[in-house]
This record gives structure tokens, C-alpha cells and sequence, in this order.
């Protein structure tokens, strides 16, 4: 395919299908895990709310890989529209090394300090024991983490995007025929299901690594591009930084939230929390997967100054994110207790989170708007703006709403929850009116700004 010159619709839709289809499965990697655990005889909704206190770490972990990964593989990708292949291989090697540090570091002190940093994202006493068993082993697979989902990108900006959603197939397939077998067959409980996701994760690692240093890339690892240069690694992690505020502060969020929930609500509050996020993933993955397709179509052609396909390639992904958004919000609204019962047949539990579903999500609608300007941005290498974007809608709205409303509210609980729709809505009003300022500013111009 040709980034430049094929039809955009046609680019997008054999971009962003394979990227959505891989988030997608990537969902199941997240909540699959949550599924089985929730249907344990007896321990369920205690394991389910254990394993619930890891996702925040979790997701810490993936913000290191996105750190990397969402910072490289855009400038790779507009390296190559500008003709410059050579530092696109350079910016391949380097950003490979970075995974590899970042893996060593990270697994060091989720090893040695886990206990500590779980209670303090929300785990009871009688969650600590699954939460911890539970991430213990993960911990151990951050290697394999960092290398799927960091180097996939760059298997992904380079328009080979089936391959990039066989990664997260073959993960993902593994994951789900391991996990009944580890979990029930075996009697691992938790830490069955743990062991079936490093693995699955170490076989998806494997294969990027093949394809990267195979025949068919146009960006291959090579030894003499590992070694770490400031003047290439610096503006990764400029780009890159955005997308890693998105995603860590999704981890200081739901320390916000696990906290003041187990505080008004107890573990009940915090189990029901633990499947709206992942619901809420039902929503959020498939928008990324849209907002990666559209990104090589965004940054290559950026790169090489035609605007008119940039900003055709914007407005077609805002409709895409737009119309799914509805249709999300339609689901949660309508439906809640059938996507719940997928979790868990806890009466009491269920009762709560049918309840908090509608509340928690009644913004869910808005949530399209800003990933597909939040992304846009990044796409086109405005590392500033997005950063103050990613900021915006968690750090400045959301955090200090959770801790603020409860004192306006006899419900407290219904104050923790309500924080989410206000700061969504907000946050894709403000996120919107910014990019159309800057297309209006930018885009419009005969030479493409300076990226930065």
C-alpha cells in the first residue's frame, strides 16, 4: 500500500480493521483473566477484586512500552515519508535498547517493593493475598510485556498491520486456552491465570522479534542501531511522554478511585469498579485500534506535506471514533447487567455495579472526541499540545473531582462516581476546540510546521 497516494478511506480501512481486531484481543488478554477468576467456587468476587487492584500496575507497565513505542514509531514513520531511512533503523535500535532497560528496572522494584505499592492502590486485607499472588508472577514477565506491545508499533507504522494483529492473536488465543485449564483443571486459581499470560505474552515477544529481524521489515534490528544516542532517544521520549501520561496517570487514577471507593463503599465498590474498567476497555482499545490505523496514514503524510490528506484522514477517523462512541453509550445504558454477568454472578456485586455502570459511564459518549484529537496530535508529532491534552482530562479534572464531590454528596459513593462523566465531557470539549485552533492555524499553511 501506498501511504501517499491510495485512497484514505480505503488506507483506513485496511489500516484500522486489523488494529482494532488486535485491540480487540488484546481486550481478552486484559479481561479474560477477570472472567474466569470472577466464576471461582467460593473465593470469586474476593479474587476478582484482588486481581482488579493489579490492573493500575499493570497498566504502568504498558505506559512504559507506549513511553517508547508511541514516541518511536511516529518518528520512524515520518523519517521514512521524509526519505530518511537511516534514522528510522537508528530510531528502531535505540528504542528496542530503551524496552530492554526499562523491562530490567521495572521488574526489580515491582519485586521488591509490591506489597507496599498494592495496599496503596487500594488492596484490603482480604484482597492482598490474590492481588499479590497474582502480580508476583506478571512482574516477572515484564521482559515479554515490553517487547509485544512496545515493538509491535513499529511492526504497525510500517503498514504491515496483519502482522501486527497476529501478535496479539497468538497471545491472545494462548492466554484463553490456558487459563480454564490452569485455573480450573489444575486448581491454580490465580496464579494459573497469571502463569497463562506471561506465557502467552513471552510467545507473542518471540514473534515480533522473528518478523523485526526477518526478510520482510523494512525497519530490521540491528546490533549497531541498539546503542543508545541522546539526539535520537530524546525526542522519543519528548513525543513519547504523552501517551506515557496517559497511561500512568490511568494507574494514579485508579489508586484514586480503588482508595476512596474501598473508603465509602468497601470491597463491594471496589469489585464493581474493577468490571466497569473493564467494560470500559470494550470501548477504549477498539478507539485506540481506530486512532493506530489512522496514524501511519496521519504522520507519513505530514511528513510529506500533504495537508489535504492529513486533514481528510483526521475528519474520517473523528466520524469513526464519533459513531462508536453512541453506540458504546447506547450498550452501557440499555444493557448494563448483561456485560456485567460476564464477570461474575455475585448478586450483591452485580446489583452495584448495574448502578454504578450508568453512572460512572453516562460520558462514555465523549470518550471517541478525545482519542481521536488527543491521537491526532500525536500522529502529527505535537508533542506539547498532547501532553497538556493527556494531563487535562485525569490530572487536572478527574483526580481532584473524585476527592472534591463526595463532600457535596450524602451518597459518597455516587459522588466518587459521578467525578468520571463530568471530567469525560469536559475533557473532550477542550481537546476538541484545541486541534480545531491549531488545524485552523497550521494546516492551512503551505509548508507543515516544525514537528515538536
Amino acid at each position: 500500500m501506498d501511504l501517499g497516494k491510495d485512497p484514505v478511506g480505503k488506507l483506513l480501512f485496511s489500516l484500522a480493521v486489523p488494529a482494532i481486531a488486535a485491540q480487540i484481543i488484546n481486550m481478552l488478554y486484559n479481561i479474560v483473566d477477570r472472567i474466569y477468576i470472577g466464576h471461582i467456587p467460593e473465593i470469586g468476587t474476593a479474587a476478582l477484586t484482588g486481581v482488579g487492584i493489579t490492573f493500575p500496575l499493570i497498566t504502568l507497565i504498558s505506559a512504559f512500552s507506549a513511553l517508547i513505542a508511541m514516541g518511536g514509531a511516529p518518528q520512524a514513520s515520518i523519517a521514512m515519508g521524509a526519505g530518511n531511512h537511516e534514522k528510522a533503523q537508528r530510531i528502531t535500535g535505540n528504542c528496542f535498547a530503551a524496552l530492554l532497560i526499562l523491562s530490567v528496572i521495572l521488574t526489580a522494584v515491582f519485586t521488591i517493593f509490591l506489597r507496599p505499592i498494592l495496599f496503596a492502590f487500594g488492596a484490603s486485607d482480604n484482597t492482598i493475598g490474590y492481588a499479590s499472588e497474582y502480580m508476583q508472577i506478571y512482574a516477572l514477565g515484564t521482559i515479554f510485556v515490553q517487547i509485544a506491545l512496545g515493538m509491535n508499533m513499529f511492526i504497525t507504522t510500517q503498514g504491515f498491520a496483519k502482522i501486527s494483529m497476529l501478535t496479539v492473536c497468538i497471545g491472545a488465543v494462548l492466554n484463553i486456552a490456558l487459563d480454564p485449564l490452569l485455573i480450573f483443571v489444575f486448581d491454580m486459581g490465580v496464579k494459573g491465570a497469571a502463569i497463562a499470560t506471561v506465557f502467552s505474552q513471552a510467545v507473542s515477544a518471540v514473534w515480533v522479534l522473528l518478523f523485526l529481524t526477518g526478510k520482510r521489515t523494512h525497519l530490521k534490528l540491528r546490533w549497531q542501531d541498539m546503542r543508545i544516542q541522546r539526539n535520537i532517544l530524546i525526542p522519543v521520549l519528548g513525543l513519547g511522554v504523552s501517551p506515557f501520561v496517559m497511561q500512568s496517570t490511568e494507574s494514579l487514577l485508579s489508586m484514586a478511585l480503588n482508595t476512596s471507593l474501598l473508603r465509602y463503599g468497601g470491597d463491594v465498590a471496589v469489585g464493581a469498579y474493577t468490571v466497569i474498567i473493564s467494560i470500559r476497555q470494550m470501548e477504549s482499545l477498539p478507539l485506540m485500534g481506530l486512532a493506530q490505523g489512522a496514524q501511519p496514514i496521519t504522520s507519513f503524510n505530514y511528513g510529506a506535506g500533504n495537508r489535504d490528506r492529513v486533514k481528510y484522514s483526521v475528519r474520517l477517523l473523528f466520524l469513526c471514533c464519533l459513531v462508536f462512541g453512541i453506540v458504546f453509550w447506547l450498550s452501557v445504558m440499555l444493557i448494563p447487567k448483561i456485560l456485567i454477568s460476564v464477570f461474575s454472578s455475585d448478586p450483591e456485586l452485580v446489583d452495584t455495579t448495574v448502578w454504578a455502570t450508568r453512572i460512572f459511564l453516562f460520558g462514555s459518549f465523549a470518550t471517541g472526541v478525545q482519542t481521536c484529537f488527543q491521537q491526532s496530535f500525536l500522529a502529527l508529532g505535537q508533542a506539547k499540545a498532547s501532553l497538556l491534552l493527556a494531563l487535562l482530562r485525569k490530572i487536572f479534572l478527574l483526580i481532584p473531582l473524585i476527592y472534591l464531590l463526595p463532600l457535596f454528596f450524602t451518597d459518597k459513593l455516587f459522588g466518587v462516581f459521578v467525578a468520571e462523566p463530568i471530567a469525560d465531557i469536559l475533557a473532550a470539549s477542550i481537546t476538541a476546540t484545541c486541534f480545531l485552533i491549531w488545524t485552523k492555524k497550521h494546516l492551512l499553511e503551505k509548508k507543515a510546521p516544525s514537528k515538536g
